[in-house]
């Protein structure tokens, strides 16, 4: 994998794109939240796993892009404010075993 992927997806990440603020964070939280119930729901209704496993897949792609975007924004406002001993942290604990 290099610094230009995400782990469950093969579209490269765009890096100078604005970075998104609290307000869009919390909008794609909620709309994770809803496939969550939605998969609790699939489940309780007894669904097919092949339809259950899509959804997880789904939450799962969507927790994938918040964390991208949280990560990019972080880097960004690292990067513009100077603060390379900040990111250099950020990238450790990304990264440590």
């Amino acid at each position: 994998m290099n610094c230009c992927s995400s782990q469950f997806s093969t579209t490269p990440v765009i890096i100078d794109e604005a970075p998104k603020n609290s307000d869009q964070v919390l909008v794609q939280l909620r709309r994770i939240r809803g496939q969550l119930d939605g998969l609790i729901s699939m489940y309780e209704d007894e669904r097919t796993c092949i339809d259950i496993v899509r959804q997880v897949i789904a939450a799962r792609n969507s927790l994938s892009r918040v964390a991208r975007d949280l990560l990019t924004g972080e880097a960004t406002r690292c990067t513009k404010e100077r603060r390379l001993e900040d990111l250099d942290e950020l990238l450790k604990e990304l990264f440590r075993n």
